[in-house]
C-alpha cells in the first residue's frame, strides 16, 4: 500500500498537528501503528462449496470463518484446493429471484392475478417492445449503458436473442455483437465459413456465440474427441490464454486434416480466439437469459409492482435507489414519502380504488381492448389498469427507524384500521420504541404529514411523547381508573410553531431516506436545466472518451485528496434529476474553484469525458455556481 501512517503524518500538516495537540487522535494513531501491515482479513468466496469423497481433513486444513458464524472454511485458496484434487462448486444467489418472487406476491395481492413465473409466455410483444426501446433499468443482465445501447440496435424478438446477448456481452465475444445485430436485420449477410458449421450456428446467424459452438466446431471440423474438446472447454472456462495458444496449433492441424484450407483455418481461429478471454456455455446463457426475460416480462406487464420489488431489494443502496426512482418518474409512477397509514415495511404499491372505479365506468370498451392483449394475464389487467398506482417508501426504509416499531404500527393498523388523527395514533401505539428518535424520524421523513405540518409536529415533539407516555401509564394501571374519561387522564394541545423551511425538509429527506422525495434543491433551476440537453444520464449514455461536456447538478459527495507531490485535488459526485456522475478536479483547477466545491452546492462543470472500467466520468476544467 503506497501510504503509511508515518508518511501521512509527515505529508499532511493538519494530521500532524492533530496528532501533536489532540490526546484522542494521538491514542488512536498510536494504536493503529501497532496493527499496521497485518493481514486485514481472510477472504471467503461468497458462493464456493468444496466437495470431497472422504472427510475434508484428508485433503486440506480447515478453520472457522473469522466472522464468527461457525462456518467451516478451507485454509487452502481456490487454486490450491483444485490442485489437491477437490471439486469446487459456485452456487450463485441471485437477488433477482427474490425480486421476482416478491413481485409475483404483489401482483396476487393487488390484482388477484396468479402469475406462473416459470411458465410466462415467451413471445410477449409488450416485453420485446420495452427492450427495443432500451427501458432496461432494474432488469437482470440486460441493464447498463453498453448492453442497453446494443439492445436498442438489436430490437430482440425472441428469447434466443436475449440468450445470445447475455453470452456475447462479455470480454472477448463482445466484438461479435455488431455482426450478430447486422445479420439479424439482414439475413442476406448470414454466411458460414464451411457448410458443416450451418447446423452448429444456424440459430445465431452464423456467429460463434457460445462455448458449445467452439467445442462442436473442434469436434466436427478438427477431429477432436469429446475428451479433447473438454480440455479446450477448460482452457476457455479458466481464461488461460497460454493454454489456448497451445491449442491453436492442434486445432489448425486438425482443420487442415479435415479439409479446410490454410486461409479458412486461420479465419476460423480468429473467430474462436476471443473465447480465450471469456465464453459462456449455452446452458449458462439460457439460464441467465430465462431470468432476464422473466424480469423484463414483469416490468413490462406489471410495472409498478415490479419496480416496488426492485426498490425493496436495493433498499439501503442510495445510488441504486436514486436511479430506480428516476426510472419510476420516467414511467409516470409516483414515488411518495413514507406514510403512517399506507406504508408497510418495504416499498409498497398503493392503489386509489375510487379512481379505478371511475376509470372502469368510463372504459366501456374494456372487453374489446382485452381481445387484443397478448395473454390471459394482460386481459385481466386491462380491466384493472387505471394509472392509479403509486409506490410508497416503507417504514423500515427510514433511517433511525427500527423494524420492531414498524411492525407494531403495521399490525395495529391491520387489526383496528387506519389512524384517524395524531391523538388516535398516540393512543393506540403502546410500545417503548415509540421514542424521541423514532418519532423524529417519522415526522422528518414526511410519514406524519397528514396529521400536521412538520415544523409544528417537531416543535411539539416533547409534548407528543409526554402524552403517549402518560396515556400508556394510566391504561396500564389498576381498574381504579377504569371509569375516568380520556379527557380527564390527559389532553394534547399543540403550541404554534414556525413552519419548516422547504430546504430543511429536503435535507431531512436526504438524511433519512437517502434522497430527495417531495422536491429537489435543483427545482428552482428546472426550467434552465430542461433547456440544457446534456442531462447526466445522457452524458453517461454517450460515454465517448475525450468529448467536452457541460454538466449541471448538486454536489452529493466531495472527497479531498493529496497527490504524491503534496498538492490538493478532489473527487466530486454531481447529481441532477436523471442520475449522478463522478468528476475529478486536479490541483490547478481545484485551487481556482475550491470555494465552490461544497456539499449541497448547485454547480455547472465543464470538462472532458474520461472512461474508467467502462464507466464515464468528467475531468473538470471549469466550475460555475448555478
Amino acid at each position: 500500500f503506497p501510504m503509511t501512517i508515518d508518511k501521512a503524518l509527515e505529508d499532511v500538516a493538519e494530521l500532524k498537528k492533530l496528532y501533536q495537540d489532540d490526546k484522542t487522535t494521538k491514542e488512536v494513531i498510536d494504536m493503529a501503528k501497532k496493527i499496521e501491515g497485518c493481514a486485514r482479513h481472510i477472504s471467503v468466496h461468497a458462493a464456493g462449496v468444496v466437495i470431497a469423497p472422504r472427510p475434508l481433513t484428508d485433503f486440506t486444513s480447515l478453520q472457522y470463518d473469522t466472522k464468527g458464524d461457525n462456518k467451516i472454511i478451507s485454509q487452502f485458496d481456490m487454486h490450491a484446493i483444485e490442485d489437491a484434487g477437490l471439486l469446487k462448486f459456485d452456487f450463485l444467489g441471485i437477488k433477482n429471484l427474490s425480486i421476482l418472487s416478491d413481485a409475483v406476491r404483489g401482483v396476487k395481492k393487488l390484482y388477484n392475478i396468479d402469475v406462473d413465473i416459470e411458465n410466462v409466455p415467451i413471445e410477449n410483444r409488450k416485453t420485446f417492445a420495452m427492450l427495443a426501446k432500451g427501458e432496461t433499468v432494474g432488469l437482470f443482465q440486460l441493464n447498463g449503458t453498453g448492453m442497453t445501447a446494443y439492445l436498442k440496435q438489436l430490437k430482440p424478438t425472441s428469447i434466443l436473442d436475449i440468450n445470445a446477448m447475455v453470452a456475447l456481452y462479455r470480454p472477448g465475444p463482445m466484438e461479435s455483437i455488431p455482426q450478430y445485430i447486422e445479420r439479424k436485420h439482414d439475413p442476406h449477410l448470414v454466411t458460414f465459413l464451411d457448410p458443416r458449421m450451418r447446423d452448429i450456428l444456424s440459430q445465431s446467424y452464423g456467429v460463434i456465440t457460445y462455448q458449445d459452438d467452439v467445442l462442436l466446431i473442434a469436434i466436427k471440423l478438427a477431429g477432436y474427441t469429446w475428451l479433447e474438446a473438454d480440455k479446450l472447454r477448460k482452457a476457455m472456462g479458466k481464461k488461460v490464454p497460454e493454454v489456448m495458444e497451445a491449442e491453436k496449433a492442434k486445432l489448425l492441424s486438425g482443420f487442415a486434416k479435415n479439409g479446410l484450407s490454410n486461409d479458412k483455418a486461420q479465419q476460423l481461429w480468429k473467430l474462436i480466439e476471443p473465447f480465450a478471454a471469456y465464453g459462456f456455455n449455452k446452458a449458462h446463457a439460457a439460464s441467465y437469459g430465462r431470468v432476464a426475460y422473466q424480469t423484463s416480462y414483469m416490468k413490462a406487464n406489471f410495472p409498478a409492482v415490479y419496480m416496488a420489488s426492485v426498490l425493496t431489494a436495493d433498499s439501503g443502496d442510495v445510488e441504486k435507489i436514486g436511479e430506480i426512482i428516476a426510472e419510476c418518474k420516467r414511467m409516470k409512477i409516483p414515488v411518495l414519502p413514507p406514510n403512517i397509514n399506507e406504508s408497510f415495511e418495504g416499498f409498497t404499491v398503493v392503489r386509489d380504488l375510487r379512481k379505478d372505479e371511475a376509470v372502469l365506468k368510463e372504459t366501456a370498451s374494456a372487453e374489446s381492448l382485452a381481445k387484443n392483449a397478448d395473454d390471459e394475464i394482460a386481459k385481466n389487467l386491462i380491466a384493472l389498469e387505471s394509472g392509479a398506482e403509486k409506490i410508497r417508501f416503507g417504514l423500515t426504509t427510514i433511517k433511525n427507524f427500527g423494524e420492531g416499531i414498524a411492525k407494531v404500527i403495521i399490525d395495529e393498523r391491520s387489526k383496528n384500521g387506519k389512524f384517524k388523527s395524531l391523538v388516535d395514533f398516540l393512543d393506540r401505539i403502546k410500545d417503548k420504541n415509540l421514542n424521541k428518535k423514532s418519532m423524529e424520524a417519522l415526522i422528518k421523513s414526511g410519514a406524519m404529514d397528514e396529521f400536521g405540518e412538520r415544523g409544528l409536529l417537531l416543535g411539539n415533539l416533547e409534548d407528543l411523547l409526554a402524552y403517549n407516555k402518560e396515556k400508556n401509564k394510566v391504561e396500564n394501571q389498576d381498574s381504579l381508573f377504569g371509569g375516568m374519561s380520556d379527557a380527564s387522564i390527559s389532553s394534547l394541545r399543540l403550541n404554534p410553531m414556525e413552519p419548516a423551511k422547504k430546504s430543511d425538509m429536503l435535507l431531512w429527506e436526504k438524511e433519512l431516506l437517502g434522497l430527495y422525495i417531495s422536491g429537489h434543491p435543483l427545482d428552482k433551476f428546472k426550467e434552465k436545466l430542461d433547456k440544457h440537453e446534456n442531462t447526466i444520464r445522457r452524458i453517461r449514455e454517450a460515454h465517448r472518451d475525450g468529448v467536452i461536456v457541460v454538466a449541471a447538478g448538486i454536489v452529493e459527495e466531495a472527497k479531498e485528496l493529496q497527490t504524491k507531490k503534496g498538492d490538493r485535488m478532489m473527487f466530486l459526485k454531481l447529481a441532477d434529476f436523471t442520475g449522478s456522475i463522478e468528476t475529478v478536479i486536479f490541483p490547478k483547477v481545484y485551487e481556482q474553484f475550491k470555494h465552490l466545491l461544497i456539499l449541497e452546492k448547485c454547480l455547472a462543470v465543464k470538462g472532458k469525458i474520461s472512461m474508467r472500467n467502462d464507466t464515464p466520468g468528467i475531468l473538470v476544467e471549469k466550475v460555475k455556481e448555478l
